[in-house]
């Protein structure tokens, strides 16, 4: 018997794996598909993570270094309100080879990582869950004193148990041009009813055109009049689903969930590569397979550390509805150095985005 199974291998899952099985216990993680395909993340990530992958993970994965944002309120020649650091605020990453390495590294950390298999049943008991899994050659049930459900925002694992499903569910477009552009600015659209579009500068590597909006809302109509607007061709669309807002129960008796299963993301952007990782490691730390009351000290610990970012993050959200004459004039009002950290919304609040903002007014 295995002490987790982990179902879901993107960085949540990997993460977890790796950080349980550096603690001694036998983990079995098993992803559906490919590690890393098919692609539904952005690229865009804070610099915190290179505290959270291996050696040479930067060499291997690194495309380019964003400074800042140009927000507009209108498509790309409507006037743009920059939001800058004199620091890199930002990286861009291969995703799909960020996901592989993670998965690398918690195979070096001792865990069982097995690809192409499918997740069908998760049986609760009162001592141990069995997962039902169908592999390239046959089906498999597999048993562990705890299951950790980390397959992403129409999670399984989160259905079988039971568990609530994450406050919202938008839909996001991708897809990626192959111009060469090494600009340090990402830009922003806030044309997407209720939430933005994107470029996202790639390097060598191309660019990257996003957008998400709630359900029912045209989201390819929406993307297609982005697209329209820089006068591009994409290739390589993908689409998924972004979580906003945690469930009130992300635990069972032997049961628990991480990332995007448990709506760990930003509610401000739906980035939830570094709130999974970061949930992971408290999981990894607080969850002892052989005591189910531990799960409760995971699920204190991971809200203890990012309930306030994610409130702030939905306050943040909703300027993103205001009518356009209150954008333009907040805009204008706000742009220009900040000291914010692009995953901690309470950093607005932070001695250093409080001693650029007080600079700014005495130069």
């Amino acid at each position: 018997m295995y002490d987790f199974v982990v179902v879901g291998v993107g960085p949540a899952g990997a993460r977890f794996a790796r950080q349980a099985a550096r603690r001694g216990y036998d983990v079995l993680a098993l992803e559906k598909g490919t590690v890393g395909t098919p692609l539904a993340c952005s690229g865009h990530v804070s610099t915190d993570i290179w505290e959270f992958t291996g050696d040479g993970a930067r060499d291997e994965l690194f495309q380019n270094e964003i400074y800042g944002a140009r927000f507009h309120v209108g498509g790309p020649n409507s006037d743009a309100y920059p939001f800058y650091k004199d620091e890199v605020a930002s990286n861009v990453i291969d995703r799909v080879g960020l996901d592989r390495h993670l998965a690398d590294r918690a195979r070096e950390a001792g865990a069982d990582v097995r690809e192409e298999h499918t997740v069908t049943e998760v049986r609760e008991r009162r001592d141990r869950v069995e997962v039902v899994a169908s592999g390239p050659d046959e089906t498999h049930t597999f048993e562990a004193k705890m299951v950790a459900g980390c397959d992403g925002p129409r999670s399984r694992v989160r259905s079988e148990l039971g568990l609530p499903d994450p406050d919202e569910l938008l839909h996001g477009v991708l897809a990626f041009s192959d111009e060469e552009d090494h600009q340090d600015f990402v830009d922003v659209h806030l044309t997407a009813p209720t939430f933005f579009a994107w470029r996202i500068p790639r390097g060598d590597a191309g660019v990257e055109y996003g957008l998400a909006a709630p359900p029912g809302v045209q989201v390819t109509k929406h993307f297609e009049e982005l697209i329209d607007g820089y006068e591009i061709d994409v290739s390589h669309r993908c689409s998924g689903a972004i979580p906003i807002g945690p469930p009130e129960r992300v635990t069972t008796r032997r049961g628990f969930l991480i990332g995007d299963a448990a709506g760990q993301t930003k509610p401000f952007t739906g980035g939830g590569i570094l709130y999974g990782m970061t949930s992971a490691d408290h999981a990894a730390r607080e969850i002892d397979p052989d005591r189910p009351a531990t799960l409760e000290a995971y699920d204190r610990a991971w809200r203890g550390d990012l309930e306030r970012d994610q409130f702030l993050g939905h306050c943040i959200r909703r300027a993103y509805s205001l009518p356009e004459p209150v954008q333009r004039i907040g805009l204008g009002a706000l742009s220009g150095e900040i000291g914010v950290h692009m995953d901690r919304p309470t950093s607005l609040v932070s001695p250093a985005h409080l001693r650029t903002m007080v600079s700014r007014l005495f130069r």
